[in-house]
């Protein structure tokens, strides 16, 4: 019988004292009070308490598990570990109402860490009941300042004002609020299809100013090289009159030096047959003119030239020169 109870008691005292050894997991921790008053925060590792008088503080933890349906649910519990790495709260859709009083649904994720485990324990009831609620009450906040196009246009600039307003909120909770991701935003389905027909017309409207800018640059482009066209037909028409004008002119110039060498070459056979040169000229000219006068077809027009007297002269002393 006396061994029986020495075996109870040794069993007593051995169960006792492995109550009092808690094995803290890395990257986790736990808040031991001693008579409901606190005590120590147990770091990772291996760690002993008296059991009885030492118990470890409960908490809220959040979690998302799957169901039987195949989604997620938010699942709410207690637990004594306080997991110090950085965790992940993706809140249900919510909607809020923008400057411009247009309903929107807007879901975010929350990245966060816990700090001071001291204060996330004692400076707040539920942790994760107090930041969700903070998360929605912050979003409505800096969505009701912007308009729906701003909003639509401007995450990283509400990620950004987020962090900065749900971190010193939550900072006197011992947590860390590390980003604030907008997932999604969804306005009504009017709104949307105004959205659409409005970004159509843009659509068309960029279409027919890129029309509109490619016909101004082809008919820009036509017109200047139409007057290339016209520029370089007008050089060489230019450029053709005067080399027609210089041949002409070196035309002239050569038969006039012709006739100077000939009226030249007349004049001193002239002056060897002591004949007046002028009347010479004067009937070479009359020959030549009087040609021409009667060379047309079926002419029956009889010519009697005027002073025919002087003329036959001058042929006949042009007749005396040849003789001679």
């Amino acid at each position: 019988m006396g061994l029986i109870i020495l075996g109870v008691v040794v069993l007593i005292v051995i169960l006792f004292v492995l109550s009092g050894i808690k094995v803290i997991q890395q990257s986790e921790t736990r808040i031991v009070e001693r008579l409901g008053k606190y005590h120590a925060t147990l770091p990772s590792g291996i760690n002993i308490i008296w059991p009885i008088i030492d118990k470890a503080r409960r908490v809220y933890t959040r979690k998302v598990v799957e169901g039987y349906d195949g989604m997620a649910h938010v699942v709410v519990r207690q637990s004594e570990r306080i997991d110090l790495r950085e965790q992940v709260f993706d809140f249900p859709k919510q909607s809020v109402i923008t400057k411009d009083n247009v309903t929107t649904t807007i879901n975010a994720l929350l990245y966060f860490q816990i700090t001071d485990p001291v204060k996330a324990v004692y400076e707040i009831d539920n942790l994760p009941y107090a930041i969700e609620k903070l998360t929605q009450t912050t979003l409505r906040n800096v969505i009701g300042e912007l308009e729906l196009d701003q909003t639509l246009t401007s995450r990283d600039t509400i990620n950004s004002k987020l962090r900065a307003v749900l971190d010193d909120a939550s900072n006197k909770w011992g947590v860390k609020v590390n980003r604030v991701e907008l997932q999604d935003i969804t306005p009504p389905n009017s709104v949307r299809d105004a959205m659409e027909q409005q970004m159509q017309a843009e659509r068309e409207r960029r279409a027919k100013v890129l029309k509109a800018s490619g016909d101004k640059e082809k008919a820009i482009l036509e017109s200047e090289g139409l007057k290339e066209a016209q520029i370089n037909r007008a050089e060489a028409e230019r450029q053709t009159k005067i080399l027609q004008a210089q041949g002409i002119a070196e035309a002239k110039i050569l038969q006039a030096k012709a006739e100077a060498e000939a009226i030249e070459r007349i004049t001193t056979a002239v002056r060897e047959s002591k004949m007046d040169p002028a009347n010479y000229m004067l009937a070479d000219k009359y020959i030549a003119t009087l040609k021409e006068m009667v060379s047309g077809k079926d002419n029956k027009t009889i010519y009697l030239p005027y002073d025919a007297s002087s003329v036959l002269s001058s042929i006949g002393c042009i007749k005396d020169m040849f003789n001679k």
